[in-house]
């Protein structure tokens, strides 16, 4: 009786639950006819109705909990991980060699404090690496029960047995990988804990029953991972996101596509996560949940903000006598009483794929239907990440924005904008001009290589152009010998995407030359001779403007958008604002992709 009044206790007040008298009372007259002396020992499938056997079933796992301890739990084969402070469970049972399940057991209890939230998932994973090790072992006349008489030949007939499984198309080489490194990492730390000493479960276990580093095959070069969605399926689904429903999964894509957070941290958002910055700008205020990093403050837009306040509306409307800072910003509809519990990764991916779905065709900018399966709450992340990347935020700055302590992992996203960027230079490469106006594109597929290295560190050493110069490449570009002059000089070169720069340099040039020929008093001749532009200068560049369009010009139609294009990914890159892009322009209403 104390169990079910505990149960009934917990299901109502903590979790919100509703308890119908039918269900209870077929539970009681259940347990009466099973004389059961503990709801744990209840026979479920003797309870009538469903509900009934769930609501049980609830009790059960309750007044287990309440016993259980984590010694307790160890000696089990099976673990409800909620004993460890973890969703889930665990189990050996698979693991068919005595002194290998016990060790892993040891292990798996000495792992678990180390993680955090949903880290019980790596405990898990390992522990199936640790599964198929168990089957390879199976393989041997003694089924390796013994661990004395292992050795390094038993550790290749593993090794080999991932490596046909991989060639027969029943794992992946990644997943290969991920056995192979779990299990490394759960030897080693059996190693660790002394339990290949005397006495203990794998006593007696050679050390070269191992995988090494070098048994781990490398993994495939990828090119561009493509986890970012492209702007026309962007654009789509911020036109239809006010028809996602709930509010709170509503709310959570908007913050996810304006800021790049991670599911699980926006779920993880208290209610008062907004605050301003000394100038008054709004900053978002979060938890780093995978790097244990709290109270991250993330600049954003007032568009973001204004969602963010009017989620904190709702919350507060709904429950207004709980204190704010107990309440998330993000509270799950259902058996949630106090608002303490935010919705789930789970229900945020189902409801987010299903709306994404209702949308129609998304279609990418050429024409082609996006894979469903990159329509996924954290592709946002990659997207905002994306987005910085094409505008040429350097990447010391992308990790800053990104929370990444190590610049390898921010580095994934620039090498896909690298290789955007790379095709860009290609287009523009092949348009490039001398001083003359003379095309050299008969030269650019042999120059393509270093004109991608010097974009790569700076783009280039002079405006209008880039120059080589020898004095002045050594300087950066700041020690030109007849100062800047170069639409003289034969070490000048420039190309399409420097077209706005020469017709702003060309009309700086007319307004000079019309100024100082005005009547301007106390300049001596020589004075205003030396600054003003040559007529020479003026005419080259001119010249080189109309040659620049002129072969625009003659480009069909889609050529001319190939290289538009191309120029403002080049332009991107060149010059920098390190402000922050908006997904959506502050209008309200409007959800289009800037």
């Amino acid at each position: 009786m104390v169990q079910v009044l505990a149960g009934i206790q917990y299901r109502a007040r903590e979790q919100g639950a509703k308890i119908t008298d039918v269900s209870l009372r077929a539970v009681c007259d259940g347990l009466r006819r099973q004389r059961a002396v503990s709801a744990v020992t209840a026979d479920p499938e003797q309870i009538t109705g469903k509900a009934a056997r769930s609501l049980l079933r609830a009790f059960a796992r309750r007044a287990r909990l309440a016993l259980a301890d984590p010694a307790r739990e160890q000696l089990a084969d099976t673990w409800d991980l909620a004993v460890f402070g973890h969703p889930g469970g665990l189990s050996f049972t698979a693991i068919t060699q005595p002194w290998l399940r016990e060790a892993a057991k040891a292990w798996a209890a000495e792992e678990l404090p180390r993680h955090r939230g949903g880290g019980a998932a790596k405990v898990r994973e390992k522990i199936s690496a640790t599964v198929r090790l168990s089957e390879s072992l199976r393989c041997r006349d003694d089924r390796g029960e013994d661990p004395q008489v292992l050795g390094r030949t038993d550790a290749e007939a593993f090794l080999n047995r991932l490596g046909y499984l991989e060639s027969a198309g029943r794992i992946s080489r990644y997943q290969r990988n991920v056995l192979c490194r779990g299990t490394r990492f759960v030897l080693t730390g059996i190693r660790a804990l002394g339990l290949t000493r005397p006495g203990q479960p794998a006593a007696g276990l050679p050390g070269d029953f191992t995988v090494g580093a070098g048994d781990i095959p490398a993994d495939p070069v990828r090119g561009e991972p493509g986890r970012d969605l492209p702007a026309g399926v962007m654009n789509q689904l911020c036109a239809g996101l006010d028809s996602l429903e709930p509010a709170e999964v509503r709310t959570a894509i908007a913050i996810a596509i304006d800021t790049g957070r991670r599911p699980e941290d926006i779920l993880g958002l208290p209610l008062d996560c907004l605050d301003r910055d000394p100038d008054g700008a709004p900053v978002l205020v979060y938890d780093n949940i995978k790097a244990d990093r709290l109270s991250r403050r993330l600049p954003v837009g007032e568009a973001t903000a204004d969602v963010i306040r009017a989620q904190q509306a709702r919350v507060r409307a709904r429950y207004p006598a709980e204190p704010v800072g107990t309440l998330r910003l993000l509270p799950t509809p259902r058996a949630n009483p106090h608002g303490r519990k935010a919705i789930t990764i789970a229900m945020l991916g189902d409801r987010h794929r299903d709306w994404a779905m209702s949308l129609g065709p998304l279609l990418a900018g050429d024409g082609a239907e996006i894979d469903p399966d990159r329509l996924v709450p954290y592709a946002y992340r990659h997207t905002y990440a994306q987005r910085h990347a094409d505008a040429g935020v350097p990447i010391d700055v992308l990790a800053e924005l990104l929370d990444h302590r190590d610049l390898n992992a921010t580095r994934r996203y620039y090498r896909v904008g690298e290789e955007r960027r790379r095709d860009a230079v290609d287009k523009v490469t092949a348009m490039s001009f001398d001083r003359h106006g003379n095309r050299v594109w008969r030269h650019a597929r042999a120059l393509l290589e270093s004109e991608h290295a010097r974009y790569a560190v700076g783009e280039t050493a002079v405006p209008y152009g880039t120059c080589s110069e020898p004095s002045n490449v050594a300087a950066g570009g700041g020690a030109c010998p007849v100062r800047f002059r170069c639409a003289g000089c034969d070490h000048f070169r420039t190309d399409v995407s420097y077209l706005p720069d020469l017709t702003a340099y060309l009309d700086d040039l007319l307004r000079t030359r019309e100024r100082l020929a005005a009547a301007i008093g106390g300049i001596d001749e020589w004075a205003r001779a030396d600054a003003t532009p040559a007529e020479e200068e003026i005419t080259r560049i001119r010249r080189l403007i109309s040659r620049i369009k002129g072969d625009i010009a003659d480009l069909p139609a889609d050529g001319r958008a190939r290289i538009d294009e191309a120029v403002t990914v080049i332009r991107k890159h060149r010059a920098v604002s390190l402000g922050m892009p908006a997904v959506r322009p502050a209008a309200p209403g409007s959800r289009a992709l800037q």
